[in-house]
């Protein structure tokens, strides 16, 4: 008890002053900084340029950057609270070591040593493949760079991939076999310059809500949504189309079949630029309109509606998130994406592409220079001539380069389940809680002889499983850069130091690369981020994502460039978007038309399990909330998980709203969670979101994914929901 505050001696006006900043006017006096420092947010892909403001050392608040072409001044609840992120009590601060079941507190030598020792070890038993590493989207392009390098050529194991896997991989899937690379072809610009949106399975209002004002500033489009759910994006609409889950293929396959049938396709530019026209004629003439509005639950007349507003517009653009990708079918969905904008020339031009709004910070610069799907620059693993042009930037044998890309995220764990891997590296990601199918991944990483988790955060689900915990720098304490959805490189600034002895992750490749002996043949001279962005740019110069112009003092002026930016091109003010020439990634330049079928989801209902799960976001928290559940105003907007579901469905159960429930799957059960009864969710379906780690989403969903991209199919799962018992 406060005495003084009793006797009202106590009135915290410290706390509650008042004060003048220069450039925001009245605030409070606790967040008037000492200086400002300009950086880009670290959430999602928009990429939001943003100011953190310093005062004795640490950072007090934050402001959008009002000259950034992104953003424009505006952030969202994640970004005006990110500053806080940066001291919460769960930063992991010292190296840690688990001895006897407990963590003791090791220095940087030791820890480093105690890795290189393990994972040498456990190769020496059992292959240089029997070590994976399990990266991320969070990581500036540089640490990317100089991670893929250390794994690939200083490990030696093939075996490496991004969670990135588990949100994006469908979309670089799709673009590669359509177009002959990855990189979405267009620009945040088209949003505002379309006259039709086409968005499916992207509620952008929580999920990306700068995006939102570009919608806003284009208030003569016809915005279309397609999503199951009555989401915020769907109330923007002027045209919903409530969907059956997972019936978007055959939507997307029944438009191109109008299209055709009334002659609404761009001949020209069919008959110059693409290959495929008659298969895609063919595979698509049974996507009736009768029988695609059986299989998705639209009338006729809507169908018939979106594909004329699609084919007669002047410049249609198509958007999409993870209500594509998450799918066993989602690489052929993207697929039939791109041929619907294809066939209709809507591709290349202002206002038209076909464009897939990526997940995390950085999900861009991993798939440009991580060396994990594929070789740095969009090279290919099997393409000899591709080797050889790296190897000569490198100084080393074309052999030592992997001839084929190692195992994707979800084929490490069923490695490591079946002791083909033995050690493991874990990097800035959250497993346990991410992961789909809970119960099979613990027994994974349980099964493992060493887990290394490097993390900003400890201690999480993952982080405790951890044998070495290694303390990682996070956003606002380290320097490099990010690429956002629309291919812009935008730089990213140190503000305050790191807690403790939390390090860089630069520096902790760097360091691993010394306890190996391979740092001064891989990385020569190297000390600094710069360093391994000049190397970056030599690797990126000629290739589709072409840096070789770019300089950190000129995307810092220009608030990012956007690639491709080569040496001794134009001042980088204009807007860039690919394949305007028509010329694509292919061997003879054209784009492939690439016929694809639709299917019924993996899991169907059954009496036992009669609802449809979806999952996905909400816009106060970030992923598997180890950043935002410590942040204060972000936990009390939203503090606990939920389901949503129909008003039918709650009268069938004889629930109501409020009421405590678990759902359950074959494989598992999320338990007592608040139900909240609602009409934006269809009868016959639910929806949870997946950043709760006490109410874990994947504790249900199934090990079924994409054979193309290998990412899971997170939605879709058939569940039951009862109440809980207390």
């Amino acid at each position: 008890m406060n005495v003084k505050r009793l006797l009202g001696l106590d009135t915290d006006a410290d706390r509650y002053a008042y004060g003048v900043d220069p450039v925001s006017g009245f605030v409070s006096a606790q967040k008037i900084p000492d200086r400002w420092v300009a950086t880009t947010c670290g959430y999602c892909s928009v990429g939001c340029g943003m100011f953190v403001g310093v005062k004795d050392g640490a950072a007090v608040s934050v402001r959008g950057n009002p000259d950034h072409p992104v953003n424009r001044g505006v952030l969202c609840p994640k970004g005006l609270s990110e500053h806080q992120t940066l001291n919460t009590d769960n930063r992991a601060r010292y190296p840690l070591f688990k001895r006897n079941g407990g963590f003791t507190r090791v220095g940087w030598d030791e820890a480093i040593v105690t890795m290189a020792s393990a994972f040498c070890d456990v190769q020496a038993r059992y292959g240089r493949d029997a070590v994976g590493v399990i990266s991320t989207g969070q990581l500036v392009t540089e640490e990317f760079y100089t991670l893929g390098k250390l794994v690939q050529l200083g490990l030696g194991t093939r075996n490496y991939d991004g969670n990135t896997t588990l949100c994006m991989s469908t979309a670089v899937a799709g673009y590669k076999r359509s177009f002959g690379s990855d990189g979405p072809p267009g620009a945040y610009e088209d949003l505002e310059r379309a006259d039709v949106i086409l968005l499916i399975g992207a509620n952008i209002a929580d999920n990306h809500p700068i995006l939102c004002r570009r919608l806003q500033a284009n208030p003569g489009t016809t915005l279309i949504v397609v999503d199951p759910r009555v989401t915020k994006t769907a109330m923007m609409a002027d045209l919903h189309l409530p969907i059956r889950p997972r019936a978007d293929l055959a939507l997307l396959n029944g438009l191109i079949h109008i299209v055709i049938e009334h002659d609404l396709i761009d001949r020209d530019y069919v008959e110059r630029h693409t290959t495929g026209f008659d298969a895609l004629c063919e595979s698509v003439r049974q996507y009736t309109p009768d029988r695609v509005a059986e299989i998705t639950g639209l009338s006729l007349e809507v169908i018939y509606r979106v594909a004329s507003l699609y084919a007669n517009a002047r410049a249609a653009f198509i958007g999409w998130t993870m209500g594509v990708n998450h799918s066993t079918k989602g690489t052929e969905t993207v697929n039939a994406i791109n041929n619907l904008a294809l066939i209709t020339g809507n591709i290349g031009r202002s206002g038209a592409a076909p464009f897939s709004i990526t997940g995390q910070c950085n999900a861009m610069g991993t798939r440009e220079a991580g060396f994990a799907s594929s070789l740095p620059g969009y090279r290919k693993f099997e393409c000899a001539e591709d080797r050889d042009a790296l190897a000569a930037i490198w100084k080393v044998p074309a052999e030592r380069l992997p001839a084929a890309r190692g195992l994707a995220y979800p084929d490490i764990i069923e490695a490591a389940l079946e002791r083909k891997i033995r050690a493991l590296w874990i990097i800035a990601t959250n497993p346990i809680v991410s992961f789909p199918n809970l119960g099979v991944l613990r027994q994974a990483l349980e099964g493992l002889e060493f887990l290394v988790v490097q993390d900003g955060f400890h201690p999480t689900p993952t982080s405790e499983l951890a044998d070495l915990v290694l303390p990682a720098a996070i956003w606002g304490e380290k320097e490099g850069t990010y690429t956002n959805s629309e291919r812009r490189v935008s730089k990213v600034n140190r503000a305050v130091d790191p807690p403790g002895e939390a390090r860089a992750d630069f520096d902790i490749f760097l360091d691993l690369a010394d306890a190996l002996a391979v740092r001064d043949e891989l990385f020569p001279g190297w000390s600094a981020p710069r360093d391994a962005f000049e190397e970056w740019k030599q690797v990126s110069a000629g290739r589709l994502c072409d840096y070789s112009g770019m300089t950190y003092e000129a995307i810092e002026a220009n608030g990012g460039i956007q690639w491709p930016y080569p040496a001794g091109a134009a001042e980088p003010a204009a807007t860039r978007r690919l394949y305007s020439d028509g010329n694509f990634q292919t061997d003879d330049g054209r784009a492939r038309l690439i016929p694809v079928a639709w299917e019924p989801f993996p899991e169907q209902p059954s009496d036992d399990f009669p609802l449809v799960l979806n999952t996905g976001r909400t816009v106060e928290h970030w992923h598997t909330r180890t950043k935002t559940g410590k942040v204060p105003i972000l936990e009390r907007l939203s503090p606990n998980a939920w389901v949503d579901m129909n008003p039918r469905d709650a009268r069938r159960l004889s629930l109501k709203p409020q009421d405590r429930v678990d759902v359950v799957s074959r494989r598992g059960r999320i338990k007592d969670v608040e139900l909240r009864v609602t009409e934006t969710m269809a009868p016959g379906q639910i929806f949870v979101p997946f950043h709760y780690a006490e109410a874990n989403a994947n504790g249900v969903t199934q090990s079924a994914f994409d054979p193309i991209s290998r990412e899971p199919n997170y939605k879709q799962s058939a569940v039951r929901v009862e109440r809980s018992m207390r």
